[in-house]
């Protein structure tokens, strides 16, 4: 009796094989866009912080851009001032949003689209534009700013020329500027806040003031704190206004992270050194990102 070899089972298919390729073939435009505009540039750039871009392609690679970068003295008044800058205009732009947005979610507020509206309207300008209206407003010679001052009786200001009222003016076209769009932000979060909450403590015998310290901004904290990250990432990013309004100046008074990294790339044309200094804005954005969302994203 002859017994029959069995078959043996075909070779299972690997994954690729057993994968669909239409959907990779859709995205596979898009990945090409990412790597050559997105990805390469960013790790182009971090070898170019370790090379002396003057050079030529044929410079060495070593530590000299990121051993300048600890000594340089302009890199620390760059840091400093964005640092200053961040302290005092982040949280009084975030305090009047707060403010705005409580406003514009009353229910007393008549026409409350067109106030909305009115408040997120100077996002819609351009920055060139609005920095140039603002250098005009602070002009020390025929500034309306100044005008309105003397009006009243008091001295003009030299607001461009002299560092505390040149910083002062930075703060001010930021706030003005983006304290609409974070108001916008911290509304959408209040009203997603159940009226029920508010009904209950009204029941309880609790204030209006009582209500939003105790009800109002607990809730409204991952809002706030989205607002705070995007706001202190923007500020360390700062770059047209203190080049449009105050040139960086006087002096240094108002140069920022973001101006001083302009200068060493695209007017000294030290490419390697402007990335040590990209790469370190990022590296501080990364750790003030991760300590906020550690210090105010924690759960009750």
């Amino acid at each position: 009796m002859t017994t029959v070899p069995k078959r043996r089972p075909a070779p299972r298919a690997g994954w690729w094989a057993r994968t669909p390729k239409a959907p990779y073939l859709f995205i596979l435009p898009y990945l090409l866009i990412f790597l050559t505009f997105w990805a390469w540039p960013i790790i182009s750039s971090f070898l170019m912080s370790f090379k002396d871009s003057r050079l030529g392609a044929t410079a060495p690679f070593g530590l000299a851009n990121w051993s300048r970068l600890v000594q340089d003295e302009f890199f620390r008044t760059a840091l400093r001032n964005t640092l200053v800058i961040m302290i005092i205009q982040v949280p009084l732009m975030l305090s009047l949003a707060t403010v705005l947005a409580v406003a514009l979610n009353s229910k007393l507020l008549r026409a409350a689209g067109w106030f909305r509206f009115a408040f997120f309207a100077p996002l819609v300008v351009g920055t060139v534009a609005y920095s140039a209206v603002f250098r005009l407003l602070f002009n020390t010679d025929f500034g309306m700013v100044n005008r309105a001052l003397t009006g009243i009786g008091l001295p003009p200001v030299d607001w461009l020329n002299q560092s505390g009222p040149a910083m002062t003016v930075l703060v001010l076209a930021m706030t003005w500027r983006w304290t609409g769009y974070n108001a916008i932000i911290l509304l959408a979060g209040l009203q997603g806040i159940s009226e029920d909450v508010y009904e209950a403590a009204s029941i309880d015998g609790a204030t209006p003031t009582q209500q939003f310290w105790k009800i109002t901004l607990p809730l409204l904290r991952p809002s706030l704190l989205f607002c705070l990250v995007l706001s202190v990432i923007g500020t360390l990013q700062l770059f047209t206004e203190p080049a449009l309004i105050t040139n960086s100046g006087p002096g240094n008074a108002t140069m920022t992270l973001g101006t001083y990294l302009y200068q060493q790339g695209f007017r000294s044309f030290n490419f390697g050194y402007a990335s040590a200094i990209a790469y370190t804005v990022a590296a501080i954005a990364a750790i003030f990102s991760v300590v906020q969302l550690r210090l105010f994203g924690r759960d009750e």
